[in-house]
């Protein structure tokens, strides 16, 4: 008797493939409306930095486009980015960047 096997291509492609336990990352995007003040004040009251910390984000936020605020499981970010909406500023949750 000769058994039949389906002909499944089974390796992974590394380009797709992820592992469930990387982290993901909240995004913080500059946008024309919102004060440097004001954004400095949120990743202080949100997260809790300390005034230096919050400013060094705001200020790459300003001047580079975006700042990664929080690295974390997806569920986490996805619940920050809700939160910096709440504020009014402009957010997004991606994948943590590769070594």
């Amino acid at each position: 008797m000769t058994l039949l096997t389906p002909d499944v291509d089974e390796r992974t492609d590394a380009r797709t493939s992820v592992r469930p336990d990387s982290p993901w990352v909240a995004v913080v995007w500059d946008d024309p409306v919102n004060l440097m003040s004001y954004v400095t004040y949120v990743f202080q009251q949100y997260f809790g930095f300390p005034r230096a910390k919050a400013e060094r984000l705001m200020r790459q936020v300003n001047d580079e486009g975006r700042a990664i605020v929080a690295t974390g499981p997806r569920e986490a970010m996805e619940a920050h980015v809700e939160a910096m909406h709440g504020y009014g500023l402009q957010a997004s949750v991606d994948r943590a960047p590769t070594p």
